[in-house]
């Protein structure tokens, strides 16, 4: 018979269970606080649940936890963390460290490989293995706060959902994660500090309007006209730019969300001041919108190269002197593939 995953079980669902196995109700409270508040990685770390009820657990159930595999730090404080999963499949995850602010931020993936196939990204090569569920997405989150602690000092204080992986094509384990990460029974997150990037799925943006979502949303744009971003996103091919702007005011009307776009800047294809000049008629829709330039990290077969610095920098010029709000943001965690785009389980 197949054990069921009990961190798959709500409260409710896991009240019931306790109250079949005869236990009392504040069992399965204990028991679903360490499930997520505090962070048990088995049933044997319940220490005050006995031992005679934590066999019992383990025979009825399983405890899916991602465990750290592989941990490597940047010479610019970047760390990545390689988990592995209990069907030996693995995900990286990255925290970005802003020491002079007090700011830390956690950069978790939703899927092993990614079935959207960028051309300038390293994860799309891998192909979608399988979704995560919802507590592998969280634990990445609960578990990198711990080493923001450990390593910082203070706790996190962002979480992107811009790992491996595309967050609206595993959009219920997704907003799951959201929830619990939000909820005074996990890490009582508010949703304002967690952004969600996608590739661009119209139709679930609009969900995400429909569902009054509290955290922020970001677009990955890398090119501001279809026939570019065709050429390395094929997700634009049915997700065009006008149905993403559509989408994106729909969401912004619904949500009041903030919303930025993600902007790779690849020398010689949108770095120039034409593009600079689409990319301002882009966001002179009806939205509020900030655009951030990041800069392009290699990835082995891959053609493009990193715009040069003073182009990215005369590029941003002319977008903020239209009254557009952009950040050039440079490269986090290169030395060790944990920047934008190179994570790949390559350790």
């Amino acid at each position: 018979m197949t054990k069921t995953d009990i961190r798959s079980q709500s409260f409710a669902e896991l009240q019931k269970s306790f109250a079949d196995m005869g236990q009392p109700a504040y069992r399965a409270k204990q028991v679903f606080d360490w499930m997520w508040k505090l962070g048990a990685k088995g049933f044997d770390d319940m220490t005050n649940v006995p031992a005679a009820l934590r066999h019992d657990l383990s025979e009825k159930f399983t405890f899916q936890s991602i465990s750290l595999d592989v941990k490597q730090n940047s010479s610019d404080g970047t760390i990545k963390c390689r988990y592995k999963l209990h069907d030996g499949n693995k995900i990286e995850t990255v925290m970005i460290p802003v020491p002079e602010d007090k700011r830390a931020t956690a950069c978790v993936s939703v899927q092993v490989g990614c079935s959207l196939t960028c051309s300038f990204c390293a994860t799309g090569k891998m192909g979608r293995i399988r979704n995560l569920t919802a507590a592998e997405i969280y634990d990445q989150a609960f578990d990198t706060d711990k080493v923001s602690q450990e390593v910082l000092g203070y706790p996190l204080t962002n979480i992107v959902y811009m790992g491996m992986g595309e967050p609206l094509l595993n959009y219920g384990p997704m907003m799951e994660s959201i929830q619990k990460i939000t909820s005074p029974e996990g890490m009582a997150w508010s949703p304002r500090r967690i952004t969600v990037s996608t590739a661009g799925i119209a139709k679930m943006i609009r969900r995400l309007g429909d569902e009054k979502v509290k955290f922020n949303l970001a677009l990955s744009l890398h090119a501001a006209d279809d026939k570019k971003r065709n050429e390395i996103m094929p997700i634009n091919e049915t997700n065009s730019l006008r149905s993403l702007m559509e989408a994106l005011d729909y969401f912004y009307k619904q949500t009041g969300g903030r919303i930025s776009f993600e902007y790779i800047a690849l020398k010689g294809f949108n770095d120039t001041m034409e593009d600079a000049e689409r990319l301002v008629r882009l966001c002179r829709g009806q939205f509020p919108v900030k655009v951030n330039v990041i800069e392009y990290n290699p990835v082995p077969g891959v053609p493009f190269e990193r715009a040069d610095e003073k182009q990215v920098d005369k590029f941003a010029r002319y977008v903020r002197s239209k009254d557009v709000m952009i950040t050039v943001r440079r490269s986090r965690g290169k030395d060790i593939d944990a920047a934008c785009g190179q994570l790949a389980n390559q350790a």
